[in-house]
């Protein structure tokens, strides 16, 4: 084939499609509008730039995400071995030094002989065959280009990004290092170089006293938010409807919901001991290791759409953070998503065209192991396509297959962007039915690579 295959956005899910169809020997045109036309989120002109957290999720084979990680093993995803090549300690969950992760992606794509990277922007979807991967954050042009495509306008919803600090500036004296329950981290880095106080734990903690606690709250509820202008209405109606995605919660939305809210939710204190008092916290606060020479943390969970002022007034008021100076300041985006249910298959086709794919975020999956998942997923369907072989359909058992089905059969009335979760599994078939949490994850997670491995051995041509 001498025409070359378009894939369109360069982050997580663009990134490893274009390099799957490069692998199957054909060539590609990788269209990122990033640095000439930004997106208001981004900060860098890498590829596969992580923009919210820098964790990966669970590493645990018995978690949904480790059981989606080890199915992106099985079927060779290149961002995923690039993410564990850059790892960073944080407890059982795979973090990476956003730079350097997106760094290796970059260069890995710039130098395979059978990409090129076109640096502008792809205002309309082309009538050749493309992969639409241009994430929540698509150009105003494009996002008409598919809704005239689609008949409807697109769904949406608001997503924040958490601030991050420099490590030099948290008082340690008053905050300290723990894991969970006293995990570490068992991931492998680039760099192998550790320190004594990796050996404590891999996240910082600042802990709260009740009374500490009730202040930052308040404090939270009262603070002056970014005027997001012609977003603002829909922003406010969002919070009624439900348009929020319940995984990014700014934490000013989750402080209304009640008091305790955060103490329940990204502030909760289980599995830590604070070791001045010898005792649980009210609540405690988490940093996470954010780049590998462990210069910069990112609050935890801490997604906010405070006015940069507000956020360093506020923020100061957490223990140990009195001083803080700021890396990046906590920032709202619209994360836009297509009505998958009405337009895709399970093998992230177009509905009524067999030679335009969609992956990643804009498909309804959240998450970054969903992005480059699905991202993997269309690639190689692409390139068996081209091959006139029959793109692949994954079992419902496994946690792709079950990604892939969810977005594309839920109910479109309240369909929302879903991350890797047990919850969409076909039920397991148990004896007892009483096993443990633990045990049952494994049994899921056993089931999965089973029906994986089976599938891509039967459908091996």
């Amino acid at each position: 084939m001498n025409q070359p295959i378009l894939v369109i956005g360069g982050g997580l899910a663009g990134s490893e499609a274009a390099w799957q169809i490069a692998q199957h020997g054909f060539k590609v045109k990788l269209y990122e509008m990033r640095p000439v036309n930004p997106t208001g989120a981004h900060i860098g002109s890498d590829l596969a730039e992580l923009v919210c957290s820098n964790s990966l999720g669970s590493n645990l084979p018995d978690r949904a995400s480790g059981v989606l990680k080890n199915e992106l093993r099985l079927m060779n995803s290149m961002l995923l071995e690039a993410a564990e090549a850059t790892a960073l300690p944080a407890g059982a969950a795979l973090a990476v030094d956003r730079d350097a992760f997106a760094r290796m992606v970059t260069e890995r794509i710039e130098s395979h002989p059978n990409i090129e990277i076109i640096r502008e922007e792809m205002t309309e979807i082309p009538s050749m065959p493309v992969i639409l991967a241009s994430g929540p954050l698509t150009s105003d042009s494009l996002s008409k280009s598919i809704a005239q495509l689609s008949g409807d306008d697109h769904l949406f919803f608001f997503d924040a990004i958490s601030p991050i600090v420099r490590v030099e500036s948290i008082n340690m004296d008053i905050a300290f290092r723990a894991s969970r329950y006293g995990k570490h981290s068992n991931s492998t880095t680039a760099d192998t170089t550790t320190t004594p106080q990796e050996d404590e734990g891999d996240y910082i903690n600042c802990a709260f006293t009740k009374e500490q606690y009730y202040e930052f709250v308040n404090a939270l509820k009262t603070a002056e938010r970014i005027e997001l202008r012609s977003f603002e209405e829909a922003i406010l109606s969002g919070v009624k409807a439900g348009q929020f995605f319940e995984g990014c919660l700014p934490v000013e939305i989750i402080a209304e919901r009640g008091e305790d809210s955060l103490a329940y939710g990204p502030m909760r204190p289980v599995g830590l001991k604070d070791p001045q008092t010898g005792r649980r916290p009210y609540a405690v606060v988490q940093l996470r290791q954010d780049n590998l020479a462990g210069s910069l943390y990112n609050i935890v969970g801490f997604q906010t759409n405070l006015k940069f002022p507000e956020q360093r007034r506020i923020l100061r008021i957490i223990p140990g953070l009195e001083n803080a100076e700021f890396e990046r300041y906590g920032q709202m985006h619209r994360n836009t998503f297509v009505a998958s249910p009405k337009l895709l298959r399970p093998t992230l086709q177009h509905k009524t065209r067999d030679d335009l794919f969609f992956a990643g975020q804009i498909t309804g999956v959240e998450g970054y192991m969903g992005n480059i998942a699905t991202g993997m997923l269309a690639g190689i369907n692409m390139a068996r396509l081209m091959q006139n072989k029959s793109p692949l359909t994954l079992p419902n058992e496994t946690m792709l297959g079950a990604l892939c089905h969810y977005v594309t059969h839920a109910d479109l009335k309240d369909f929302q962007p879903m991350k890797a979760n047990f919850g969409i599994l076909p039920p397991l078939e148990l004896e007892n039915k009483k096993i443990g949490k633990r045990e049952r994850g494994q049994a899921y997670a056993e089931r999965a690579a089973t029906a994986l491995e089976t599938y891509l051995r039967e459908n091996h041509d």
